[in-house]
């Protein structure tokens, strides 16, 4: 992502929850896991990875609900109470410090695209993916693929990688 400068509002459906990304996220996923598809009730989860402190509740209060994932740690998905809307989530690996916010939460959402798809071994198979752009059958190698910004960010908020 290039324009760090930039800022991101959104919210959720009944008004009730509003927040604001502070900057660009470190990195953007089309996670077409059966995980995500399951989650979202969609074809795929559409998540923009950023700092927890980059991100700025504007009103009300979202309320933490802890999930099942593939991991078997779970995950803590922030919703409206209201309306029940996922709003992000926080997965084990990243604990409290990192947000993987649901793109399509936010007012511009056309203004995050994905970097990278992700599980794609399990996507459906009607789900085409341009040509040229990074997808992989699983995960992949951060380091090969990431920007050095997004890798040195990741690095500051978590610590080396294990």
């Amino acid at each position: 992502m290039t324009d760090e400068g930039n800022t991101y509002e959104g919210g959720c459906t009944c008004g009730a929850i509003r927040y604001r990304m502070e900057t660009s996220p470190i990195i953007v996923h089309c996670c077409h896991c059966r995980w995500c598809q399951r989650e979202t009730g969609a074809s795929y989860a559409l998540n923009a990875m950023i700092e927890a402190d980059r991100v700025t509740l504007l009103q009300g209060k979202p309320e933490m609900v802890l999930t099942p994932s593939n991991s078997g740690k779970g995950q803590n998905i922030c919703r409206c109470p209201e309306c029940r809307i996922a709003l992000w989530s926080n997965y084990s690996g990243g604990g409290d410090k990192v947000h993987f916010v649901r793109v399509g939460t936010l007012d511009e959402a056309h203004r995050l695209p994905p970097d990278m798809h992700i599980f794609t071994a399990s996507k459906q198979p009607w789900i085409v993916i341009p040509d040229g752009h990074p997808a992989f059958k699983e995960y992949y190698e951060r380091e090969k693929y990431w920007p050095k910004e997004s890798l040195a960010r990741r690095k500051q908020v978590l610590g080396p990688p294990n």
